[in-house]
């Protein structure tokens, strides 16, 4: 760009282009006069003929230029330095990466992220001492390019399950954990500095705050390195991850919220309020963000059925975008990641073939390994490059109570969340919890991001949060894999998942859900069954193209176990073996058959078809009605429940005793007592032996079945002495004892239960009674009858 000499007397300059760039477009579009500029008149068509011979030095100035040995090779660094030593930092994480696994007896006692730690110091160490100034994890790129592959790797491959299964305990532990250890810490530190001396008075209330909500979050990149070796089982797993994962609101709303505060004259209640409000803006927010770009990103992918090269690259884009607008807000970027993973995982992978699906999975595993391995490296290297402030009391003091309120807001959340948790968190779980609370990268990034106009003290601060990154990492990360080996914590089951676990868990969802809906209680599988509804009548139609949109959950899992079946045996040479390992819908798909001809169904007529509808809606029960909750404070007393519960047992107890007596066809006679215990007999109630005049010739007694009692459920309603009316008694009638006959049952309309019948006279129960009681067993040489013949 050459300015006229006008320039320098103040006239408007005129531009002047190069001839190189004056062609007939550029022309075109300078027809028009810019403000400011004058365009410089066209040259002639000879000026800029094709053909025409240029200078040798191609400069008009006359200014030589430096003559190559050769025209063509030269040196120019400066061009590609960037790129190049970008390059050269990857294949450095690659190389020792694939040097820690080679060597498994270093990874097997070190964990992968302390040995990529000291590789970053010896890097930094030797950049140092060969006199330039090492690189330092800028804020920018760790939170632009390098965190966001590993927070969107952990996003959309997240267990769904036991992640909502447990998202209640996860939220209090990221929430309401984070604040105890950013507030504890920081009214901690604010005393000690307060109490340590001349170097540390100055530090103020909100400056201690801002470091303790920076320090008090754990780190999903540390969680996730140092778990995944461990393999420790799912439960705990998912509740340190998750509650890494979390915690970012909270630490965004905290961190932004004491830098602003710092530059406040005076902190009002109403700025608290806010304060507090938008954290549920910074979280919600968030997720809103990432719920809308998963859905954007689940719809486009129901249109790339014919380009399918393109499919893992819209995941890849929405996500990252996702990530962005949330930032752009200054809202939580991690929530916006998982949210948008989770929500177009389902969607996208029904769409997308098998091929996109597993470039997904490689890329996203790939680049986050990578990012990871960076981050822990260029921290090794930012320890030797950076500026530190060492302060004994002030870093002691940090260590100490981040590993105390770690401890405390353990316990005591664990202690509460146990009140309503059906599995319990043990004492090994908590400590677990509580030694698995790992710093990295984030705490470092925001502490690198603090203005020395606002925090002078910033050096210290960040020397204190390596401090304690280095020592969460080294010291807890090497020794909670022998822990956990001591303390016999159950880890992980590497099994692979099958039908019949799949057919198991959904009828299980299923009864669950059925016994919520009886008891009247409206709990976590009642929303997800509601949840599951509107999912596949709404949601799947728009998101999912064709015919998937419509196959049930169980046939779209079968379908993917022998998807991955097959591309086993293909990668393990067992082609040939295919008809006997795979089943015969997998033959049908390898060698599709024709189709045979529909069967035609017999039709049924409009009447048949009405009454079988009638019968259906008649005798099936209705389903899915709101019953009123169980409570055994508001049932309405039945006043007739007692009468009925009586009426039960009188029935029950008579099934009993007529099953007893159906063993005897006949009641054998009463054995005949001693002439004493005769007479002593008559005397205490001489009524209940006198015989009857208009009784029968045998004596009967009646069956009450409905009649409580057992023994005593037997009424004698006439007995008399064999040979009545001057007969002698023959001997078929002493053998046939007294004969047995049920009492009539009563009328229809009445009950036994509420009209008391005639053996419950004072008399019949006194005869029951002497029935019940025969009696001492009689002599063997005395014969004499009870009764005397002829009374």
């Amino acid at each position: 760009m050459i300015f006229h000499p006008s320039a320098v007397t103040g006239s408007p300059p005129a531009l002047h282009l190069p001839c190189s760039l004056l062609t007939t477009g550029a022309l075109g579009g300078l027809n028009q006069e810019l403000p400011g500029f004058t365009a410089a008149p066209p040259a002639a068509p000879e000026e800029i003929h094709p053909l025409k011979e240029q200078p040798a030095n191609g400069s008009g100035e006359g200014h030589a230029k430096h003559r190559k040995a050769f025209p063509v090779i030269g040196i120019d660094y400066t061009h590609v330095r960037i790129p190049f030593e970008i390059s050269l930092w990857i294949l450095l994480a690659c190389l020792m990466k694939l040097g820690f696994h080679v060597i498994p007896s270093v990874s097997s006692i070190v964990p992968e992220s302390c040995l990529l730690i000291v590789v970053g110091l010896l890097v930094g160490g030797l950049i140092k001492g060969v006199g330039e100034k090492p690189p330092i994890l800028k804020s920018d790129i760790f939170f632009l390019f390098l965190l966001p592959p590993i927070i969107l790797d952990a996003g959309y491959f997240l267990p769904l399950r036991p992640f909502t299964e447990n998202l209640g305990t996860i939220l209090i532990f990221a929430v309401v954990g984070t604040l105890w250890n950013a507030f504890f810490l920081g009214g901690l530190m604010y005393a000690v500095c307060q109490l340590g001396g001349p170097g540390l008075n100055h530090i103020g209330l909100l400056a201690n705050l801002l470091f303790g909500s920076i320090i008090s979050a754990v780190d999903p990149v540390a969680v996730l390195a140092v778990f995944e070796e461990i393999h420790i089982n799912e439960l705990l797993h998912i509740l340190v991850f998750g509650e890494s994962l979390l915690n970012d609101a909270v630490t965004v709303v905290l961190y932004h919220l004491f830098e602003e505060f710092a530059s406040f004259e005076q902190v009002t209640i109403l700025d608290i309020i806010l304060g507090f409000l938008s954290f549920f803006v910074v979280s919600l927010g968030g997720v809103l963000v990432g719920v809308i770009y998963g859905v954007i990103a689940a719809f486009t992918s129901r249109f790339t059925s014919h380009i399918r090269v393109i499919e893992p690259l819209f995941v890849f884009l929405y996500s990252y975008m996702a990530y962005l607008s949330a930032e752009l807000f200054h809202l939580s970027g991690i929530m916006a990641l998982i949210a948008a993973g989770v929500v177009m995982r389902p969607y996208v992978e029904a769409n997308i073939s098998h091929k996109s699906h597993t470039t997904i999975k490689y890329f996203l595993k790939m680049w986050s390994s990578v990012s990871e391995t960076l981050i822990f490296i260029f921290l090794g290297v930012s320890t030797v490059a950076g500026h530190h402030y060492w302060n004994w009391t002030f870093v002691i003091s940090t260590l100490f109570f981040c590993l105390i309120a770690r401890v405390l807001g353990v316990l005591v959340l664990t202690w509460f969340i146990n009140k309503f948790r059906i599995v319990k968190l043990t004492p090994k779980d908590q400590f677990i919890i509580a030694y698995g609370g790992l710093r990295g990268a984030i705490a470092f990034s925001l502490g690198y991001l603090l203005d020395y106009k606002h925090f002078g003290m910033r050096d210290m601060f960040l020397t204190a949060i390596i401090t304690v990154i280095f020592f969460t990492v080294f010291v807890q990360g090497m020794t909670i894999r022998p822990l956990v080996d001591l303390l016999a914590v159950k880890k992980k089951q590497e099994t692979k998942r099958s039908i019949n676990e799949e057919i198991h868990t959904q009828f299980l969802d299923h009864l669950l859900t059925g016994i919520e809906d009886i008891c009247g209680h409206y709990g976590h599988h009642h929303w997800k069954d509601k949840l599951n509804r509107f999912n596949k009548k709404y949601v799947k139609k728009c998101l999912i193209a064709g015919e998937r949109s419509k196959e049930p959950q169980l046939i779209a899992f079968y379908h993917k176990m022998e998807m991955k079946q097959a591309i086993e045996l293909v990668e393990s040479g067992g082609i040939g073996k295919i008809p006997s390992a795979v089943s015969t819908v997998s033959i049908q798909n390898i060698n599709p058959q024709t189709l045979p001809l529909e069967r035609v169904l017999p039709a049924l007529s409009k009447d048949k078809e009405e009454e079988i509808r009638k019968i259906l809606r008649t005798n099936l029960q209705k389903t899915r009605q709101r019953l009123r909750s169980y409570n055994r404070h508001t049932l309405v007393a039945d006043p007739y429940e007692e009468a009925w519960n009586q009426m039960l047992l009188r029935r029950q107890k008579a099934r009993q005793l007529e099953q007893k007596m159906n063993n005897y066809l006949t009641v054998p006679a009463h054995k005949v007592d001693s002439p004493t215990m005769s007479r002593a007999r008559i005397g205490s109630d001489p009524l209940a032996y006198e015989p009857k005049e208009d009784s029968e010739n045998l004596p009967i007694i009646t069956i009450d079945p409905a009649s409580p009692q057992s023994p005593e459920s037997v009424d004698l309603m006439s007995e008399e002495p064999k040979g009545c009316g001057g007969l002698p008694p023959s001997p078929e009638e002493d053998e046939e004892g007294l004969v047995m006959r049920v009492k009539e049952p009563s009328s229809p309309g009445t009950d036994d239960v509420f009209t008391p019948g005639t053996s419950d006279s004072p008399s019949n129960q006194r005869m029951l009674r002497c029935l019940s009681d025969p009696g001492p067993r009689p002599e063997p040489e005395e014969g004499e009858p009870f009764i005397p013949k002829g009374q």
